[in-house]
């Protein structure tokens, strides 16, 4: 009995070591929003290889902090009517916002200022060491590079493996 509980034992420790390394390795995200339509679709779920490499086309995961929108304006004042000062709630995550998009350009390539024109004024004429340049499909609805210029190496989280079907 005692060859059979080590057995067991030892199969634990594999699986766990084996779960540890694809979850470190691999996640699963769910797409929220117009902004990659037609080619991804609110609800989509996709698997996402976490690396630092990535090729241009690719579908990306990115984490970006948004700016401050739930500030109050400056002329608003926090005091309610029974005299105690409220305290605006902030409404994003610390860490930021997962975003999937289109890597267009990657460190080394010309920057695209034709399609980014915030990246006009960069000192670079070719997308920076470790910086990518990310688009969403849906132009229109998108929130992207356009907005915020260069994704750095920190904020990059991965390249799209698969779209995994629902369930």
């Amino acid at each position: 009995m005692t060859s059979l509980a080590a057995a067991v034992g030892g199969l634990l420790v594999v699986a766990g070591v084996l779960i540890a390394w694809v979850r470190r390795r691999y996640l699963v995200t769910t797409v929220d929003g117009p902004s990659m339509e037609p080619t991804l679709y609110a609800g989509d779920r996709l698997l996402v290889r976490r690396t630092r490499r990535v090729r241009v086309g690719e579908i990306v995961v990115v984490r970006i902090r948004p700016p401050t929108l739930d500030a109050p304006p400056p002329d608003l004042d926090l005091v309610s009517e029974t005299g105690v000062q409220e305290v605006p709630v902030e409404l994003t995550h610390p860490d930021g916002h997962l975003l999937i998009k289109r890597a267009i350009a990657v460190a080394g390539d010309p920057v695209p200022v034709d399609r980014v024109p915030c990246l006009r004024d960069t000192p670079h004429s070719t997308v920076p060491p470790g910086a990518l340049v990310v688009l969403g499909d849906n132009a229109a609805t998108s929130w992207d590079s356009r907005d915020y210029g260069f994704v750095h190496a920190e904020q990059f989280v991965g390249v799209a493996v698969r779209r995994l079907s629902a369930g």
